[in-house]
């Protein structure tokens, strides 16, 4: 995904709010030794890029930011929303070096949720764990991990090592934890 962004100067909070009110996201490029560049981009341009991608899937997928002369490939690291009107307030964004493996948090789909065998019998599905967390060098980060539920019956589950992973993406945290379970609803 190409995203313009251009420099903006640090400033008082009256700077970034008129960035705002001319429709521009302030934001701040991070890269992996420590630097930090502010940046803005336009509203708008993220705005489109958001409505066009599949749900979930935003914080694995690799930005190619033009910078006047500069290409950065970057991820996002956070975004802040207003509280009550759920605008995008600021956006960081992680710059990605090619030889320095990065952590980030990978999307967990559940497929054949329709025909699963447990929820046909009167189960309930129940995803515990929406994301797991992986190192990886930037061209092997996955898009999204698969786990195929349409076999599970009530009370069986499945757990992060059930999950398969890609030979050179490796998990952090603990693989035993349960993924997603099929649970019995009460009085069956």
């Amino acid at each position: 995904m190409k995203l313009e962004v251009q420099k903006r100067t640090t400033g008082k909070k009256g700077i970034i709010n008129k960035l705002r009110r001319e429709g521009h996201i302030p934001g701040i490029l991070y890269s992996q030794g420590g630097d930090t560049t502010p940046v803005h981009i336009k509203a708008e341009e993220f705005q489109t890029i958001l409505r066009n991608m599949k749900p979930g899937l935003l914080s694995t997928t690799v930005f190619e930011l033009h910078e006047g002369n500069n290409k950065h490939k970057a991820i996002i690291k956070d975004l802040q929303y207003h509280v009550a009107t759920y605008d995008l307030l600021h956006i960081d964004f992680a710059i990605l070096t090619e030889d320095k493996p990065i952590t980030v948090n990978v999307p967990i789909q559940l497929h054949g949720v329709i025909d699963c065998v447990g929820v046909k019998l009167g189960g309930f599905l129940r995803q515990v764990i929406r994301s797991m967390k992986v190192s990886c060098l930037p061209k092997h980060i996955p898009q999204q991990f698969i786990v195929d539920v349409t076999d599970l019956n009530i009370a069986q589950s499945r757990r992060l090592s059930d999950i398969p992973l890609p030979e050179n993406v490796r998990p952090l945290g603990k693989l035993n934890e349960v993924a997603v379970i099929i649970g019995k609803k009460a009085g069956t």
